[in-house]
C-alpha cells in the first residue's frame, strides 16, 4: 500500500478569498482519497527542521521566512504568494511530510508515498518565495535522501507550470536531475528547451491546447529516456493536476488517466534502477474535481505492482 503523508493543519494557510491555492484543494484530495480507500495508511507529517530547509535555502532566506508570519490578516511575499497566520507551520508541514516520507523509503520502511500538501514548492528558488511557494519541498527532499545515502536522486515535474525552483537548485549538480514537462508559454516563463544545466535538465515544453497524444508522445520523448540514462536511486514526482482539461489556470486537454499514465511509466524506471522507489509531493491543480480525480488515479498507479 502506498503510504500518504499529509496533516490537517497545512489547512491553515490561508492566502486569501478568491486565491486559486485554498485550502479546499487539500480538501478536495483528502475527501478524494478517504472516498476510494486509500488512506488506510496515513502518517501525520512534522515540521521540516531548519538543517533540512537549509540543505537548499540560504539560512537568512528560511530565517525572513520563519518570522514573516502575520499575526492578523495578510503578509505579501509577491503578488500572488500571501501569508497568512497559519502559513509558516503549514509550509514547514509541507517541507516535513516530503522530507519524512523520503526518509522512510530510503530506510526501507516503505517503497512507495504520496505527500499530500500545501503551499506546494516547485517555484519556490533557493533565496526566492513565488509562485504560490515558500519552500522548496522536492529539492530539500532530494537533498536529505542523498544525506540517507540515496546518491543519485531525480525529480519527474508534470505541473502544467515549469519546476523553476527545482531547476534552480538542480543545475550545477548532475548527482540530482529534473525532467519537467510544462505549458509554454506560461508562468513563470521559464523552462525552454534549451535550459540544459550541466545536462541534468531536461524540460519539455508543451504548446496550450495539446492533445493528450501528443503530451504524452512528448513526455515519453524528452522526459523518460534522460531519466533512465540518469539511473537514479531514487525518483521523486511533482505531481500537479493543472493540466487537467478543467483546470482555469492553463490551456491544456488531460484527464485523470493520463496523469496515471505517466505515473506508471516514471514507476517503470524507478523499478529499472532505484528497487521501486518513488516518492510523489502535490504541487498545483485548481479545479477541485479534476483535482480529486486525478490524485486518486494517481495514487492508484504507485500502488500497481
Amino acid at each position: 500500500m502506498v503510504a500518504l503523508y499529509t496533516h490537517p493543519d497545512m489547512l491553515g494557510h490561508s492566502p486569501g478569498a478568491g486565491h486559486p491555492e485554498s485550502p479546499a484543494r487539500l480538501k478536495a484530495v483528502l475527501d478524494a482519497l478517504a472516498d476510494a480507500g486509500l488512506d488506510r495508511e496515513t502518517i501525520p507529517a512534522e515540521e521540516a527542521e531548519v538543517a533540512d530547509l537549509e540543505r537548499i535555502h540560504p539560512s537568512a532566506y528560511v530565517a525572513r521566512i520563519l518570522e514573516a508570519s502575520p499575526a492578523s490578516g495578510l503578509a505579501y511575499l509577491d503578488p500572488d504568494t500571501a501569508l497568512s497566520p497559519g502559513s509558516v507551520r503549514a509550509a514547514r508541514l509541507a517541507a516535513g511530510a516530503v522530507i519524512q516520507a523520503v526518509r522512510d523509503v530510503a530506510r526501507g520502511e516503505r517503497t512507495r508515498a504520496f505527500a499530500a500538501v500545501r503551499p506546494p514548492g516547485h517555484h519556490a528558488e533557493p533565496g526566492q518565495a513565488m509562485g504560490f511557494c515558500l519552500f522548496s519541498n522536492v529539492a530539500v527532499a532530494a537533498r536529505v535522501a542523498q544525506a540517507e545515502g540515496l546518491a543519485r536522486v531525480a525529480v519527474i515535474d508534470f505541473d502544467v507550470h515549469h519546476g523553476n525552483g527545482t531547476q534552480a537548485a538542480f543545475e550545477t549538480d548532475d548527482s540530482l536531475f529534473l525532467g519537467s514537462i510544462h505549458q509554454s508559454p506560461l508562468y513563470p516563463g521559464t523552462g525552454s528547451a534549451d535550459e540544459r544545466g550541466v545536462g541534468n535538465i531536461a524540460n519539455a515544453p508543451v504548446a496550450p491546447h495539446a492533445s493528450p497524444a501528443t503530451w504524452r508522445a512528448l513526455f515519453e520523448q524528452a522526459l523518460l529516456g534522460p531519466l533512465d540514462a540518469f539511473r537514479p536511486d531514487l525518483v521523486l514526482i511533482s505531481a500537479g493536476f493543472d493540466a487537467h482539461r478543467r483546470d482555469p489556470l492553463a490551456h491544456q486537454s488531460l484527464e485523470a488517466e493520463d496523469f496515471a499514465w505517466a505515473t506508471r511509466a516514471v514507476l517503470t524506471v524507478a523499478r529499472r534502477h532505484a528497487k521501486g522507489r518513488l516518492v510523489s509531493t502535490l504541487e498545483g491543480g485548481y479545479d477541485l474535481e479534476g483535482l480529486g480525480l486525478s490524485s486518486v488515479a494517481h495514487m492508484q498507479a504507485l500502488g500497481e505492482v
